[in-house]
């Protein structure tokens, strides 16, 4: 499966047909027809929700959603920790609204139950008993950013709330911790325990909650591949859905020549002339040991070292960049598919690749992960021992461009909320 999301991945971000294989080529008709009808679904979809037949839920405090039109690699997660920081700097503790990952926890299931089955059926060695070698692996069913999200806003009053029907999540939420309007001045009081903000995490397309205000995150290292929606190309909806967007944020936008922000900004703004556009970018702050979370090493720890990373996140290339940027001596990778849980085989392939490293340059190499990757299964990355393993941590960072700024961004997030808040940021 993950040699098949590769070839698809490769054809939707292709820009024509010429490069692809004949494997690749001759599946295209089969995408084609699979993206009609989803096409077919989302204009249904659609026009039930015009009408009023599917229901769209209200609630009670302001509600920001935070999503994109493609698939992995646009940053939501990053802006939604950065949002919800700001509210909770701010006095108001939020709510995060997530949803698990289905194709997350079957990969992790079939992981766990092919290590199970390893260890049942040992084999020999000099006449012993071998116990396979990964042991047993507990998935997280929240996924990958819920964990990381969890992780880095601990201490902080906001709250994760994990769930396919994030109207339903919210409801249990508001009644187990109370919620209160900072829109309504009159009963409304900073640093309260109770929720005073929602933020939808991926939410651009979940329908069923209404919102005040849509940000949509945008990828500048590959915008919207070849243009076609999903399965045949990258995109969730048409690009005239950028029309409901309140703010857009091009992402990765330092990894983006200028010429190309203003072509990507121009082509936005034929759909929507008013659209306030923001650029961002991740930025490195050091890296710990996947063995102790609690460790803590500089960017420069690395300076001159070999390193192989191993990502299975959106936007690969923009984690290279970076490791690239930090005087390594020689930076090699390997990137499976956006969400992909390692399993036995890929640890097995990993350390191939390193003892071909170590090999090639007389040193022995490090890997480094992305926090995401860590965060989707820490434990099974313990087992590249004696190979050290480092997660880099990034965090997101509004850059400032033609009077587009930090601060003019939390500005327009309170005038849209209709909310003041005077804490610090």
């Amino acid at each position: 499966m993950e040699k098949l999301r590769v070839l698809v991945s490769e054809i939707a971000y292709g820009r024509g047909h010429t490069k692809l294989s004949p494997v690749q080529r001759s599946l295209i008709p089969v995408l084609a027809f699979a993206s009609s009808l989803y096409r077919l679904a989302l204009s249904l979809r659609h026009d039930l929700y015009h009408l009023g037949l599917f229901r769209r839920h209200r609630l009670p405090v302001p509600v920001i959603s935070v999503g994109n039109l493609t698939w992995g690699g646009n940053g939501k997660t990053p802006m939604v920790e950065f949002i919800a920081r700001w509210f909770a700097h701010s006095g108001i503790a939020p709510l995060i609204l997530t949803r698990f990952s289905l194709n997350q926890i079957r990969r992790i299931s079939e992981r766990n139950v092919n290590v199970h089955a390893q260890r049942r059926a040992p084999t020999r060695r000099g006449g012993k008993r071998s116990e396979g070698t990964l042991g047993s692996f507990v998935g997280y069913a929240g996924g990958d950013e819920a964990r990381m999200l969890e992780r880095h806003l601990i201490g902080k009053p906001a709250k994760i709330g994990v769930g396919a029907n994030r109207a339903a999540v919210a409801a249990c939420y508001f009644e187990r911790y109370g919620y209160s309007d900072p829109r309504s001045s009159t009963c409304y009081h900073l640093h309260s325990t109770k929720i005073g903000a929602v933020i939808l995490d991926d939410g651009m397309q979940h329908w069923s909650l209404q919102r005040d205000l849509e940000i949509i995150m945008v990828n500048g290292l590959t915008l919207w591949g070849n243009y076609q929606l999903l399965p045949l190309g990258p995109l969730r909806e048409p690009l005239s859905a950028l029309s409901r967007a309140d703010v857009a944020v091009i992402h990765h936008a330092d990894l983006v020549s200028d010429q190309d922000l203003k072509d990507i900004e121009l082509m936005m703004r034929e759909v929507k002339e008013s659209l306030p556009i923001l650029y961002t970018r991740m930025t490195p702050s050091h890296f710990f040991e996947v063995a102790n979370i609690n460790s803590k090493f500089p960017l420069g720890a690395l300076c001159n070292a070999i390193i192989l990373c191993v990502s299975a996140i959106g936007s690969a290339s923009a984690f290279v960049n970076a490791m690239e940027k930090i005087g390594a001596s020689y930076v090699d990778r390997m990137d499976f598919s956006d969400h992909h849980v390692f399993q036995a085989r890929d640890v097995e392939m990993i350390r191939r690749r390193l003892g071909e490293l170590q090999d090639k340059f007389g040193s022995k190499p490090v890997v480094v992960v992305t926090e995401k990757d860590y965060d989707r299964d820490s434990e099974i990355l313990k087992h590249l021992h004696p190979f050290k393993v480092l997660a880099l941590c990034s965090a997101l960072q509004i850059l400032s461009h033609e009077g587009r700024t930090e601060n003019v961004f939390k500005k327009s997030l309170e005038e849209a909320l209709r909310i003041n808040l005077s804490g610090p940021t």
